[in-house]
This record gives C-alpha cells, structure tokens and sequence, in this order.
C-alpha cells in the first residue's frame, strides 16, 4: 500500500483546514493525535461518524489526544457540512479542524485513499482511515475501513487506552482490554526485573507448556 504506515513519521505536510493553514507538526505540538479521513462531506456514515468524534472530543482531550479530520472537499464544503454534522448530533459541536485536500494529494501520504472506490470523474475517493500519531510524530496505531462500514469510536478511545498505558509501561494488554483490567508483562522482562518493576506483585498462569511467559499485573 503507499504511504505511510506503522512507525513512520508523519509528514511535517502543509494543509488547508476549517481552522486556516498549519503545518502538521506545529498542530501535532509533542501530543498525541488522532487523525481520520472520511469519503466526502454530505454524506451519510461520515455525517454520522464526525458527529460522534465531537461528541466523544472531550475524552480525548481528557487523554491529551487532539482530533484532525481530512476530507477531499473544499474548506467552504466542510464549514457547510459541519451545520449538517451538529444538526444531526445534538449538542455536539465540530471544534477540530478539517483538512481540505480535493487534489488527494496529502491524502496519498497519508495511505487515506481507496484504489477501488472512484467518484463519477475517476478519482480515487478517501477511504476510513484512522491513525494515531504519538508525541514523536509517528504513528502507534492504524484502522482503516472501506467507506460502506463506519468507526466504532468506543474502540478508537479504548486503543488510545491502550497506547498510552504501554508507552508509560513495559507492558502489553491482553484480548479485550479495558482500562483497569490487568495488563501482560512484557517477555523481555525477568521474573527478578519484573519484581523491581511492579512491587505491586504479578500473577503467572500455569500453561501445559510449563513456561512462565503469561504474567498479569495491575499498572
């Protein structure tokens, strides 16, 4: 696939928004960020999925997550649509920029492009593609998803969760992971490492393999 993908760092791009032009890092400013890019403005399942990331904003911010939409319409076409959007979702209000890129060419990137999915002039179309940039500009976690099936965004906030607990721990989070759950110790760690780094304790699962490798904690 072309553009970027896991571990890459993200483009210090120039882009046009709802909110003026910004170069990516400056918006990024060291934080976590989550950008998404969705098929076109005035359409159904993005009205719907950009209504919800409004509503869903201030638990991201919660987290020092921001939020940055891309779209291939045009900055007066996003201001129209973000009335739709709020409408559509009361109490919401649309208060992160949206990236205005009716060439693709940022989008391209971005790997924010379906190759399959054309609009009636033959142009690639955006697809739903989610990632989340880390406090290094590079990205920690990606979903995409065609333009048919909208983002569950209990999801996306439950892998910025997730992220943020393994970037502060040597640590991974098993199947179905909530915030609160207990968490694996990473394999890197000994047994004797792992005492020093969670004094709390840590309970081993017996396995019929007889390794120790499935070690559970609280952090």
């Amino acid at each position: 696939m072309p553009g970027i993908t896991l571990g890459d760092t993200v483009p210090n791009l120039e882009v046009e928004t709802t909110h003026g032009k910004f170069n990516l890092h400056d918006y990024f400013n060291n934080g976590w960020t989550i950008i998404f890019s969705h098929p076109a403005d005035f359409t159904p399942v993005c009205t719907t999925e950009l209504g919800k990331m409004a509503a869903f904003q201030p638990e991201f911010e919660k987290r020092g997550a921001k939020l940055l939409a891309f779209s291939c319409d045009n900055v007066q076409s996003h201001n129209e649509w973000i009335k739709d959007i709020e409408g559509y979702t009361p109490g919401c209000k649309v208060t992160y920029p949206i990236v205005a890129d009716p060439k693709r060419e940022i989008l391209k990137q971005l790997n924010m492009v379906d190759p399959d999915a054309k609009d009636s002039l033959g142009n690639e179309l955006p697809n739903r593609a989610l990632h989340i940039v880390g406090s290094d500009n590079k990205i920690k976690l990606s979903l995409v998803y065609p333009a048919t099936t909208g983002r569950n965004m209990d999801e996306v906030l439950r892998a910025l969760d997730a992220l943020q607990k393994v970037s502060k721990y040597k640590v991974a989070t098993p199947v179905n992971w909530k915030p609160d759950d207990p968490v694996v110790i990473s394999p890197a760690v000994t047994n004797e490492e792992a005492k020093e780094m969670f004094p709390q304790g840590f309970e081993t699962k017996k396995l019929p393999s007889g390794l120790e490798y499935l070690r559970f904690t609280r952090v």
